[in-house]
């Protein structure tokens, strides 16, 4: 099993809104949105599930970013 360095605390994501140009807020894993229990699912089977094909095999994390002005979000994928 890899690891997310954002998930982890040992990066940040620095990124800005395509709308507005103001910095997103990482909101978390993509994942831990989809029902009460998935947070506490195991990742990798989560991957498999998660509706972004080549997730897992790319050994990629799939973050939620949300600007707080516009209200735009965006997913990107973070390299594990």
């Amino acid at each position: 099993m890899n690891i997310c360095p954002v998930c982890n605390g040992f990066s940040d994501i620095q990124s800005d809104c395509s709308k507005c140009g103001q910095p997103l807020h990482d909101e978390g894993r993509v994942m831990d949105f989809y029902d009460d229990y998935s947070a506490y699912m195991p990742i990798d089977m989560m991957k498999m599930e998660d509706g972004f094909p080549s997730d897992f095999k790319n050994k990629e994390c799939p973050h939620l970013l949300k600007c707080s002005i516009c209200g735009h979000d965006e997913i990107i994928f973070i390299k594990e």
